[in-house]
């Protein structure tokens, strides 16, 4: 079952790779322009909720991109609805069959095409679970400017990755996460802070993965009204908005 997204303000767009056009959304703040965010979905694909964040990120000042990173299973396969109730069995049989390197290039190339979009070429990346650690090993071989991760679910498998991130960062992680247990939290937390980057690392008592998600079970209202609050803060300090209304 899938659904269309509420006060979706998106517009369909595609970006070329040499194995054809990648479908993304996109989004444009109400100035017209502005620093860009490479918006990196769950599992669930580019979803209603991903596409309220997407909206909110937008009237928060930034060109916001979504690719859809399932388009080379199917580029006409639509978003699942968190609400199914075997919709984490398919979801993960989508991500599963992926080829994570070449994600892993599509959602650069993504990076690149926005900053072509973007105030002074400057983009960050933020993801949710699978989303989260793409944009984890986006940032340690693409540079963007800053990163958001969100439970990000592959960390654990990547840590080896953390001497190349060099950008400023925030993790989000809930204490009581099914998925990714607090003590492998702990040792993201010890290997992500190791070096001398600038690295923000916020817990969530109580939490459990995909607490952002507020079409999901799983969600935690409190801990994402703070985490989202942590993460406008944390763009506002690396990648701040000018003037709305500014001229590019």
């Amino acid at each position: 079952m899938t659904t269309e997204p509420r006060d979706d303000t998106s517009s369909p767009t595609t970006l070329p790779t040499p194995d054809g056009d990648m479908p993304a959304r996109l989004w444009t703040p109400p100035g017209g322009h502005g620093p860009g965010i490479l918006l990196l979905q769950e599992i669930f694909g580019v979803s209603r909720y991903i596409r309220r964040r997407g909206a909110a990120l937008a009237e928060a000042g930034y060109v916001v991109l979504a690719p859809e990173l399932y388009w080379r299973l199917d580029p006409a396969l639509p978003p699942l609805d968190e609400s199914a109730p075997d919709v984490v069995d398919v979801a993960m049989g989508r991500a599963m069959s992926l080829d994570w390197e070449q994600t892993v290039a599509d959602a650069t190339a993504a990076l690149e095409a926005l900053r072509g979009h973007a105030d002074d070429a400057k983009a960050g990346a933020l993801g949710f679970c699978f989303g989260g650690g793409l944009a984890f090993h986006v940032a340690a071989v693409a540079d963007p400017d800053c990163l958001v991760s969100y439970y990000g679910s592959g960390l654990p498998g990547m840590l080896e990755l953390a001497p190349m991130v060099t950008t400023p960062s925030l993790h989000h992680f809930g204490l009581a996460d099914d998925y990714i247990p607090a003590d492998t939290v702990a040792r993201i937390r010890e290997a992500v802070t190791a070096g001398g980057s600038p690295v923000r690392f916020e817990t969530y008592q109580g939490a459990n993965h995909a607490f952002d998600n507020d079409d999901f079970f799983l969600h935690d209202p409190d801990a994402s009204a703070t985490a989202w609050d942590r993460t406008l803060q944390f763009l506002g300090e690396h990648l701040p908005v000018g003037e709305p209304g500014a001229a590019h």
